[in-house]
């Protein structure tokens, strides 16, 4: 967030008489996915067009804009403190909205003394707001009651403004799965609480009909122990993890269960076992993706692969994109935009990053990769900030309104997701793909309501598999 009128120890007013006609005054403002949810929420202004990405897309202005008022709390502002500034007393307020405000737009507040009314003390101001292009967003004319004497006061230092998280963070993707009835899910070895809670919960949820392979007696010791109830639940006797992982994929392979969903084991003892039975092959890799719903960004993002890929190839790349845009079609996006990441945003032979993402680029205007837009190399910030792709001269229906972040390596991908989630608060889950049947995957540090969402995930894929085989 950007503003560029904040500094200053005092705030000081011009007072009638002080004031001139042609006079005028600025100020600066980057409007924020947290300034539109501040003001919904302050505001109680939740109409979709504001704050529901996919319902907005739909819409005239294709994408989430500001609410109009917001732009009007801006001149508000202006007024308030700096011309006249302190003791001014709003009158009236004419306003004509021209043009739509995106997250990112730079807008520019202007205030002009037009005319003044001695008798009154009135002012009356012509108001507009500028974007970043020069265009005309919003203009009216203020009056207002000028103050007479000199004010001269400290600047209030407000507490910072925190949006609470959302008291369910999967609330979109609970709704989008609603509809869908639960399929069959052999939950390979959850043999600690927060696993059997995880695979529990999403059953509870029907997003799941869990089969519970590994050792009985110490599931059965786990559930008793925390009040966890098994009656209906069937399970699949294993006494090891390495077992209880080929034993679920030979399920899956039979047809006996439509996804998997990794339990307490090492996530490669799971994936070993899916790349050695030739049933569950497809005609792409295995890749993993992570969906972040990160507080401030306003749109749930793909960040793929920060899992099992740990120096990937071009060919690698191929499917790991196409893995991810056929999970945002599955999620109802039907051309999802697609940030290659690297640490720079021009080709560089050096960085093997950003000749792979030209390539891949390339494959995509070729058909060879389908579904999306692709763009890149982008930096991050690039990928997910309108602004800083302004600043670095890049226009892209990509840049600043990412979808899907591809990330160079497995490294740079886990790290990433990692930081959304450990701080930015973002409410995580993953599934891999690539195989005949989807599996729920999530990191030993996953929550269970991680796991349950990360069921979630899966089951859209297991229905879109009903469809269409991978």
């Amino acid at each position: 967030m950007t503003d560029t009128d904040n500094t200053g120890e005092f705030i000081e007013n011009v007072t009638f008489d002080e004031l001139r006609i042609g006079q005028s005054a600025r100020l600066g403002r980057t409007l924020s996915h947290e300034d539109i949810a501040a003001f919904a929420a302050v505001s109680g202004d939740i109409n979709p067009a504001h704050v529901d990405a996919e319902y907005a897309h739909g819409t005239l202005f294709k994408g989430v804009v500001a609410h109009g008022m917001w732009g009007a709390a801006l001149i508000s502002r202006l007024l308030g403190t700096r011309l006249p500034g302190p003791g001014t007393i709003y009158l009236a307020q004419t306003l004509q909205f021209l043009k739509p405000v995106r997250v990112g737009d730079e807008l520019r507040v202007t205030a002009t003394v037009a005319a003044k009314d001695e008798t009154k003390k009135h002012v009356m101001l012509n108001c507009d707001i500028k974007n970043q292009t020069g265009a005309v967003v919003l203009t009216g004319v203020a009056t207002v009651i000028a103050p007479t004497e000199k004010v001269r006061r400290p600047r209030a230092q407000l507490p910072p403004f925190c949006l609470a998280p959302a008291a369910d963070p999967y609330a979109a993707l609970r709704q989008l799965v609603r509809p869908l009835a639960p399929v069959r899910c052999a939950v390979v070895h959850p043999c600690d609480l927060v696993s059997l809670r995880g695979a529990l919960e999403a059953a509870d949820q029907r997003w799941l009909v869990p089969l519970l392979v590994g050792p009985a007696p110490r599931l059965r010791a786990l559930a008793a122990g925390d009040g966890l109830s098994l009656d209906d639940v069937e399970i699949v006797d294993e006494a090891h993890s390495h077992a209880a992982a080929v034993r679920g994929v030979a399920l899956a392979a039979a047809g006996a269960v439509e996804m998997l969903m990794k339990g307490s084991l090492r996530p490669e003892e799971l994936v070993d076992a899916v790349l050695a039975e030739p049933r569950l092959r497809t005609k792409r890799r295995l890749s993993h993706v992570f969906r972040l719903e990160v507080p401030t960004y306003g749109k749930a993002l793909l960040v793929s692969d920060g899992l099992l890929h740990i120096q990937p190839a071009l060919a690698d790349k191929v499917d790991i994109v196409q893995n991810a845009i056929a999970l945002a079609h599955a999620l109802g996006n039907p051309c999802p935009k697609v940030a290659l990441l690297s640490a720079m945003e021009t080709v560089n032979p050096k960085l093997a990053s950003t000749i792979d993402a030209a390539a891949l680029c390339k494959m995509a205007d070729r058909g060879q990769i389908a579904g999306a837009l692709l763009d890149g190399p982008l930096g991050f910030d690039d990928a997910v900030s309108p602004a800083a792709a302004r600043a670095d001269g890049i226009v892209s229906a990509v840049a600043g309104q990412a979808d899907i972040l591809i990330a160079p390596d497995l490294e740079s991908g886990d790290l990433l997701a990692k930081q959304l989630k450990y701080m930015a608060g973002a409410a995580s889950c993953g599934v891999v793909l690539g195989a005949a049947v989807p599996i729920a995957l999530t990191g030993r540090a996953d929550s269970a309501p991680a796991r349950a969402a990360s069921a979630a995930l899966a089951l859209v894929l297991a229905h879109r598999y009903r469809e269409r085989r991978p």
